[in-house]
């Protein structure tokens, strides 16, 4: 059996911490693997960087952006969700959402460079713009996000600034739905709303935001000026099931059959965020780590029985570890499959168990647990490095530099 992994990055990440690269809680390298190093174990699989253009599926055969063709008999599809902008794309470049490294460092820099130029710059008013920061969506990507920025602003920075006061930043969190995190109990989302007030996160439920500039956001018809703003309110699915040639739901995801196969185009799978799967209820699974992971594992296994044995491929079934979202220091929330509701403490232990258990790599979950730790004795948050290209101030160039030599001659 031989095996080409085609992808457009060289790492592997794990989606659900990203907001605490974009918080400084954690550095990149804490959640993101090498794809060559993970499969070094395996001479059969091929690793290719590169991103897919064009599937041909009656050919069999994928080609890639930089021009390399790509035979195959069976093709596994993941390519997961990007942010979806419910039809407003020209948002983008001022609400960034969270689906990627980059994603997550210009979080960080817009985040931690908001704070520096406030720090010089004497208007009362400007000041206020910049120390607002607004967070749109109620989900547990919003929750999380949030939660991590009043922890970040009220003991991390709080500690580091002379002219303003971090602690006073307004950090809004805004919701179109009457309540934050939808998808769990409503007695979990009333103890996250109260956590979160106790943070100083300023709760906006009911609300819809309706247009994102270079200034701010516009609120229900009010606009509130903001010196960053980030979007965690929607996903749509990649555009690469678009190249199969059947029909997606409304957030573009592929329907695929309880194998995980594609009806119609034998031997075309799709995983994770990018299927719609529906389980023996019916219900859509939810766009989790812990489905994707599960999916994987499973069909991988099928395949390997079915090419060397001729077996059946099984249906796959998801088997539910719970749906957790944490809110800030030892407190989240944590729902059992039995719908068994946990808060405080306890969910925030289960909260980080199932994380670093999904995490790949022994040396990952190591140095995830020693930053968690040590963030949890100090309030200390290492990863807030700004490199020059990030704050728009050049690099000082070489006296070698002929720029420069003729700057000195004319000076």
């Amino acid at each position: 059996l031989a095996a080409t992994v085609v992808d457009r990055q060289n790492h592997h990440l794990f989606q659900p911490l990203l907001y605490q690269v974009a918080t400084a809680a954690l550095s990149a390298p804490d959640i993101a693997s090498p794809i060559r190093s993970i499969l070094r174990p395996y001479p059969s699989v091929t690793v290719l960087l590169g991103e897919v253009e064009e599937i041909d599926t009656g050919a069999r055969r994928v080609r890639c952006a930089h021009g390399k063709v790509l035979d195959y008999d069976i093709l596994v599809l993941a390519p997961g969700t990007r942010t979806g902008y419910f039809g407003n794309e020209d948002w983008a470049p001022f609400a960034p959402g969270l689906k990627s490294l980059e994603d997550a460092r210009a979080i960080r820099s817009r985040l931690l460079l908001a704070f520096e130029r406030a720090e010089r710059e004497p208007d009362a008013e400007l000041r206020r713009r910049l120390l607002t920061l607004a967070v749109i969506g109620g989900g547990p990507t919003g929750v999380e996000m949030a939660g991590s920025i009043a922890e970040l602003t009220r003991h991390t920075l709080a500690r580091d600034f002379r002219n303003i006061s971090p602690e006073e930043t307004l950090i809004l969190l805004i919701e179109a739905a009457p309540r934050i995190l939808g998808g769990f109990d409503e007695e979990l989302g009333g103890y996250a709303l109260e956590r979160l007030k106790r943070l100083g996160v300023t709760v906006m439920l009911g609300q819809k935001v309706e247009e994102i500039d270079a200034r701010g956001l516009t609120v229900d018809g009010r606009h509130i000026p903001a010196g960053l703003v980030i979007f965690a309110a929607g996903v749509t699915s990649s555009r690469l099931g678009e190249q199969l040639g059947v029909e997606t739901d409304s957030a573009g995801r592929v329907p695929v059959l309880p194998t995980l196969e594609v009806e119609g185009l034998p031997g075309v799978f799709v995983l994770g965020d990018a299927a719609a799967f529906r389980d023996a209820d019916g219900e859509p699974l939810p766009g989790l780590a812990q489905v994707a992971k599960q999916q994987g594992i499973h069909l991988g296994r099928a395949l390997v029985e079915h090419i060397r044995e001729g077996t059946p491929l099984p249906p796959f079934t998801y088997r539910s570890r719970g749906n957790t979202a944490i809110i800030g220091r030892h407190a989240a929330v944590y729902e059992t499959p039995k719908r068994r509701k946990v808060t405080g403490w306890p969910a925030w232990a289960l909260w980080a168990l199932v994380h670093v258990h999904l995490l790949v790599g022994f040396q990952n979950r190591l140095l995830v647990t020693t930053q968690w730790l040590w963030r949890y004795l100090t309030y200390e948050r290492g990863a807030r490095v700004v490199t020059g290209d990030e704050t728009g101030i050049a690099p000082p160039r070489p006296a070698s530099d002929p720029a420069v030599a003729e700057e000195q001659r004319i000076a």
